[in-house]
């Protein structure tokens, strides 16, 4: 929608290239393709993930925690930089920050509110609009289906299993999607996403604690990361059965969140 040529990264890219930079991610972050041999190639990471291990050993690193969008910190590179922006790059900006921050709904500070409103008159609204109505195709509405047919109730936890996804970033959709649920307070997404289960948390708390809750049941298994309202982790299945290891995780979360492990999941949606 903006005419930008962008491109997947392909491994053999990834190993003739010299320094690589990450944004929005970190090198031990478990969702990008950097592996353990080539993460000293690295020298620049910009990211508003709590840091992980292993980035303070990047030449450059911009971790701010408090920020709501990883975009913000790009348009304040921008902005002290006087550079001059496209409408394209400015739309793609815009929408990073309107995305993670659900319209300054969900995890925002000031920064991204100033952001925010420093790009609007800049954008393109209509490729802006294309973009947030952009048509799905129907493996997206039978991935749905079935996340809410897999879906079920423990005591304020709403818990769904997507199954197999198209692309990983269906367990945080599913995950924000429940949490408009009545009465829902804490939701856990898991899906299965090529060799890897990805996990998705989402707090309706003002005090947060997602972050807490991923790391607490992903912990020696995968990786995980996030912030108060939100989170999300993986662990890689290595040929294990991931409804197994979904179970798994949810018995975890449970017992994390201190309701009953015998306490019955109440299917969200009726069988009749």
């Amino acid at each position: 929608y903006l005419g930008h040529p962008l491109h997947k990264l392909a491994s053999g890219e990834l190993r003739r290239s010299g320094a690589i930079a990450l944004v929005d991610t970190q090198p031990a972050a478990g969702n990008n393709p950097i592996s353990e041999s080539e993460a000293d190639r690295v020298r620049g990471v910009i990211d508003h993930h709590p840091q992980y291990e292993g980035t303070e050993n990047v030449a450059f690193s911009d971790i701010r925690p408090g920020i709501g969008a990883t975009s913000t910190i790009i348009t304040e590179y921008i902005q002290a930089a006087d550079l001059e922006l496209s409408p394209a790059l400015a739309t793609a900006l815009f929408y990073g920050i309107e995305t993670d921050t659900m319209g300054l709904g969900r995890g925002a500070s000031a920064d991204d509110a100033a952001a925010y409103f420093y790009l609007h008159p800049l954008i393109d609204t209509e490729a802006l609009a294309d973009i947030q109505r952009a048509q799905l195709p129907a493996a997206y509405f039978q991935s749905l289906r079935r996340a809410l047919d897999n879906s079920h109730l423990y005591d304020g936890l709403a818990v769904s299993y997507v199954g197999e996804m198209s692309y990983p970033d269906l367990a945080a959709e599913i995950a924000d999607l429940l949490l408009r649920l009545e009465g829902v307070r804490w939701v856990l997404s898991l899906g299965k996403y090529k060799d890897s289960l990805i996990l998705a948390a989402r707090s309706r708390s003002r005090r947060g604690g997602s972050g807490r809750l991923v790391r607490s049941i992903v912990a020696g298994r995968g990786t995980a990361g996030g912030h108060g309202v939100m989170a999300g982790g993986q662990v890689v299945l290595e040929g294990l059965d991931p409804e197994a290891v979904a179970a798994e995780l949810t018995r975890l979360a449970l017992a994390h969140l201190k309701i009953p492990e015998d306490t019955p999941g109440e299917p969200l949606l009726d069988d009749s």
